[in-house]
C-alpha cells in the first residue's frame, strides 16, 4: 500500500488552552502490501494547547499495540485519549489480532500492517507522523522505521517504543516461557485463538532473528 504524504493541514483557530469540540471517529479496514485487511481507526486532535506551537492537525500518532491486544482494548483507549490532545491518533489491530485478517507472526510481517496505518494518517493530511509502540508493537515500530525511511509515504517523524522485547529467543522468566508455549506449541496456538482472539500463524520467521 502506498500513499504519498499529503500536505499540510490547514491552521487550527483554536484559541490557546480552548477545547475544540471532537469530531466522530473514522473507522475503517485498512490493506496492507500482501493483502491482509487491518481493522483501524481515527480519532481527530480534540486539543489544541497553544497556537503560536504547529497546529494539532498537523501531527499525527499511530499506536502499534502489544501481543493479544487490539484496537479496542481499554488499555489501548486510555492511550488515545491522552495523545488527542496534541493531534489525530490512528489505531488499529496487528494481523490475527480483533477484527483483522491474516494471522500474527509476532513481529514479523506486522511491518506492513503499521506501513498501512502511517500511510493513511499521511492521507489524513497529517504532515508529522509519529509512532508509538508498546512491547511487540515496540520492536514493531523500531523495524519498520529501519526499513522505511522518512521518505516514502509510509515513514515516519519520530518513534516511541515502549518496552520492546531485546530478545526473542530468551527464555528467563515465566512469561516468557509461557509465550513461547503460546506461539511454538499447537495446542498455545489454540489458546492464544479463543483465550485470547489471537491467531497465530504455525510458520516462523523467515530469516530467524538473531538473538
Amino acid at each position: 500500500m502506498s500513499i504519498e504524504p499529503a500536505g499540510r493541514a490547514p491552521r487550527s483557530t483554536g484559541s490557546p488552552h480552548s477545547e475544540t469540540p471532537r469530531r466522530t471517529p473514522i473507522r475503517t479496514f485498512l490493506h496492507t502490501e500482501d493483502g491482509v485487511t487491518i481493522d483501524s481507526v481515527y480519532d481527530p486532535p480534540s486539543f489544541v494547547y497553544d497556537a503560536s506551537r504547529p497546529p494539532a492537525r498537523d501531527l499525527g500518532f499511530v499506536i502499534a499495540h502489544g501481543f493479544t491486544g487490539d484496537v479496542d482494548r481499554p488499555h489501548v483507549r486510555r492511550v488515545v485519549e491522552a495523545l488527542s490532545r496534541y493531534g489525530g491518533v490512528v489505531t488499529f489491530s496487528f494481523r490475527g489480532h480483533g477484527a483483522s485478517g491474516g494471522r500474527s507472526t509476532v513481529g514479523d510481517r506486522e511491518v506492513l500492517d503499521l506501513a498501512a496505518a502511517v500511510a493513511w494518517a499521511r492521507g489524513l493530511g497529517h504532515a508529522r507522523v509519529v509512532t508509538v509502540g508498546f512491547s511487540m508493537g515496540g520492536s514493531v515500530v523500531l523495524r519498520h522505521a529501519a526499513l522505511y525511511g522518512r521518505e516514502s509515504g509510509a515513514g515516519v517523524d519520530a518513534v516511541v517504543s515502549v518496552s520492546a522485547p531485546a530478545r526473542w529467543y530468551y527464555r528467563g522468566t515465566a512469561p516468557m516461557r509461557r509465550l513461547h508455549w503460546l506461539v511454538t506449541r499447537p495446542a498455545g496456538r489454540l489458546v492464544g485463538r479463543y483465550g485470547f482472539r489471537t491467531r497465530i500463524h504455525h510458520r516462523q520467521w523467515n530469516p530467524v532473528p538473531l538473538s
